[in-house]
Parts: C-alpha cells; sequence; structure tokens
C-alpha cells in the first residue's frame, strides 16, 4: 500500500500492503473465468479435524483439497478496503488524524493472518513428501507472475507520475528505471539511496510490493524451521509476537502500524513486527482449529473488518498510546475472530459462497497492481486541487479500472503463467 504518514508530502500515500498474505485460494469450479488461487493439502499431526469446508478446488500450484472460500472472500474484502483507503489518502494532507478508512493499512496485517492460516492448512502436512524446494517453488509459482506485473505497470505509468509529491521522478533516467524494474521483479530491495519517487520505498515502482517481502521472509521461516514448532512453542512465539507488537504501537512514537517499507532499521522493525505476529497466529489457529459457527458468516465476518479499519483515530495528537491500544486490539483479538469466522461456514455453494470466491480470485491481482494508478491519482490530487466532486468522480474510475485490470490479469496472465510454471517446475505430484 501506499507510503502512509509521511511527513512533508501533500498527499501522503499510505501503508502499501495489504499482501502478506497472498496464499489465497479460489476455486476451480464449473465457472471457466474464477478457477482458482488455492493451497496445498496438508493432512499432519497438527491438523485438527474441522467442519466440511466451503468448497474445493485445485490450481496450477496444489494438490486436490478443500479450501476455505469465505477466507478468500475476506481477503478480496479488504482489498477493496486498501483501494479505497489509498484514494481517500491524498485528501489528508499528510495528516493521519484526517485520514477516512483511517486504519485501512491494518488490511496488510489481516492479509499476514490469513496468509498464515492458510499456509499451515495447506502444507503443515505435506512435508513428508515435500522438501524445501518444491516449498519454495509452490509459493514463487503463486505470488511471482503478479509481482513481475505489478512491477511492469509501475514502469509503464512512471512518467505519467511526475508530480510535486514524487521530487526525484524528475531526475531518473531510463536506464535506472530499468535497473528498479528488473530488480522489483526479482524482490530485491531497494535502499533508500535508489528510491525514484522520494517515498524511500524498498520497491519505489509498486509501493504494496513491500508486504510481499515480509510475506516471503515469514514464508521462510516457517518452511526451514518454525513449522516444527509443537502447538505449546509456537503458542510462545506468537505470544512473544504479540508483547513486541503492543510495545511498538503503544510505547512507539507513531502510535499505529504505519510503516515498513523502508530500508532502514526502523522499517524492518515495523515490518518484521507487523508480519510475525499475524502470521504465526494464524498458524496456531489453524492447528487449534479455530472456528466459529454463525449465520451469515460472510456478512458478519465482512462487517466486522470493514468497521474495523474505518473508524476514526483514537487519542488525538496528545494520547497517541489510545490508537496504539486500539490497533493492538484489532490484531490480537479482531482479526483472529474474523478469520475463526470465516473458517467456521460450512456451506459449500449459493451466492455468499459464489461472491466470495470472485472477491477471492480477484483480491491479489487487485492489490498488487492497482498503486500504479493510486500513484498517478495523488499527483492529480496534489497538483490540481479538484473540487469533491470532480475527486469522487475520477476517483471511482480508478476503482473500476482498478477492478478491470485485476480481473484481466487474472484471466489472460495470472492463472496461465502459474499453470505453465506448475507443469515446468514442480516436481511433488498434483
Amino acid at each position: 500500500m501506499s507510503a502512509i504518514g509521511r511527513k512533508g508530502t501533500p498527499a501522503l500515500p499510505v501503508s502499501k500492503g495489504c499482501k502478506g498474505m497472498w496464499s489465497r485460494l479460489a476455486p476451480r469450479r464449473s465457472k471457466p473465468f474464477f478457477q482458482g488461487l488455492v493451497a496445498s493439502p496438508a493432512s499432519s499431526r497438527h491438523v485438527r479435524a474441522m467442519p466440511a469446508i466451503a468448497a474445493t478446488s485445485t490450481n496450477a500450484t496444489s494438490s486436490r483439497k478443500g479450501h476455505f472460500v469465505l477466507l478468500d472472500g475476506l481477503r478480496g474484502v479488504a482489498a477493496i478496503m486498501v483501494v479505497l483507503f489509498h484514494l481517500f489518502e491524498p485528501f489528508s494532507g499528510g495528516n493521519p488524524q484526517l485520514q477516512i478508512i483511517n486504519h485501512g493499512y491494518l488490511a496488510v496485517d489481516f492479509f499476514f493472518m490469513l496468509s498464515g492460516f492458510v499456509i499451515a492448512y495447506a502444507y503443515d502436512g505435506r512435508w513428508g513428501t515435500m522438501g524445501l524446494r518444491d516449498f519454495a517453488m509452490r509459493r514463487l509459482i503463486r505470488l511471482q507472475p503478479m509481482v513481475v506485473l505489478g512491477s511492469l505497470f509501475g514502469a509503464l505509468m512512471f512518467a505519467m507520475q511526475e508530480s510535486s509529491v514524487f521530487p526525484k521522478i524528475a531526475d531518473t533516467t531510463a536506464m535506472q528505471l530499468i535497473g528498479v524494474m528488473l530488480l522489483g521483479f526479482v524482490m530485491i530491495p531497494l535502499p533508500k539511496s535508489a528510491d525514484l519517487r522520494g517515498w524511500d520505498e524498498i520497491y519505489p515502482l509498486n509501493g504494496p510490493q513491500w508486504s510481499l517481502f515480509y510475506e516471503y521472509i515469514a514464508n521462510f521461516l516457517y518452511a526451514v524451521g518454525l513449522r516444527k514448532l509443537p502447538d505449546r512453542a509456537m503458542a510462545i512465539l506468537v505470544a512473544v509476537a504479540a508483547l513486541a507488537l503492543i510495545h511498538l504501537l503503544v510505547f512507539g512514537p507513531r502510535g499505529d502500524l504505519i510503516g515498513g517499507w523502508a530500508l532502514d532499521a526502523n522499517g524492518i522493525r515495523i515490518g518484521m513486527t507487523r508480519v510475525m505476529f499475524p502470521f504465526f497466529a494464524g498458524v496456531l489457529m489453524m492447528r487449534l482449529g479455530a472456528r466459529i459457527r454463525v449465520p451469515h458468516a460472510f456478512l458478519v465476518s465482512s462487517a466486522l473488518l470493514i468497521v474495523a479499519v474505518s473508524l476514526p483515530r483514537f487519542g488525538g495528537t496528545e494520547k497517541l498510546w489510545l490508537n496504539g491500544l486500539y490497533e493492538a486490539a484489532c490484531v490480537i483479538l479482531v482479526f483472529p475472530l474474523i478469520v475463526a469466522i470465516g473458517a467456521g461456514e460450512k456451506a459449500a455453494d449459493g451466492p455468499v459462497i459464489r461472491t466470495a470466491r470472485v472477491f477471492g480470485a480477484l483480491s491479489f491481482p487487485l492489490y498488487i497492481t492497482h498503486f500504479p494508478m493510486i500513484y498517478i491519482y495523488t499527483a492529480w490530487v496534489a497538483d490540481s486541487r479538484p473540487s469533491p466532486a470532480g475527486a469522487a468522480i475520477v476517483a471511482a474510475g480508478v476503482l473500476i479500472a482498478a477492478l478491470t485490470i485485476a480481473l484481466l490479469s487474472l484471466k489472460f496472465y495470472d492463472k496461465p503463467a502459474r499453470r505453465w510454471l506448475a507443469d515446468r517446475l514442480l516436481r511433488v505430484p498434483r
């Protein structure tokens, strides 16, 4: 997501992210357009007996296994909230107190929790037949095609983003742009000295890519050792990570979780703190069988998520710790509740399930491709100072364009690319 909370920029970009967690599972059912983005199976000592799961699908990187369609749908809801958050952000004037959908950057932390839950479900029971190489290939096949496309979009749209809020763009050469794009293709984070726009982003062509960087780190830690932890040890790890999160939020200088996209000590601390608790809390929830059954689960869980990220900031400038407490409560208490409700749904079909499938299928393409257009939109708002009515019309156009690009990317690029790569790179039978 955007680089929220940066001082001195008239139209402040916000937390990019909302990825980590992009191990989504869209189904391969009768409607070919939204065939699936799934993870792989698991039947391990960690996986408890669980209720009937909402749908079954396979995709280019997974074996046949039922998965949690409502969790996919919630990822889509979160991705849409990210886009809306970024569309409102230029009007905050760089002041997080004025931001509409004020806690929208927390969608990133929600993504991380979903990712941990789904990764544990998909892979915990497969390590007897799958090695690190196959796990890495599956994750790369799942995520990298759209990462490459997002960086390519960022490069193609870069010349249209020149503005007073991006002071370095005017001095960027074509060779610098191509070099940064190619490094973005392979997830090499950039130091501040290599930033192309002045926002200190590790991926200046596509800001939200920062969350994928930490998603990969969490995946790596899980694969090389933390997956072996018994439930009690995992619970201790999660508790320590929760304390680190609370310390950052309540005793830190900001009172929020804005940050993680800069390659410096503070940025790395924020990024690692943001990923460690939600990702491994998601793993632990999956292993402990955290499920809550409620009527209208998708509507209830979506409403909880939307309200949680949309409430105004708490405490003002005098009591930053109060906002920190709220955000800690969201990540540590509310998000696990939402995930448990989404995982508890048993329905296998119906209008709500079909809607969740569509949301889930579009979520990652939407998240990882929308931000180059947000750069252009932010520059336009900062330099043109449009009327509210004019801005609303353009914002609606940006949202429609983002959804359309996500849809086309999914159908004509992402799914075919993943299928092609899986056929050539995966050794484990599907």
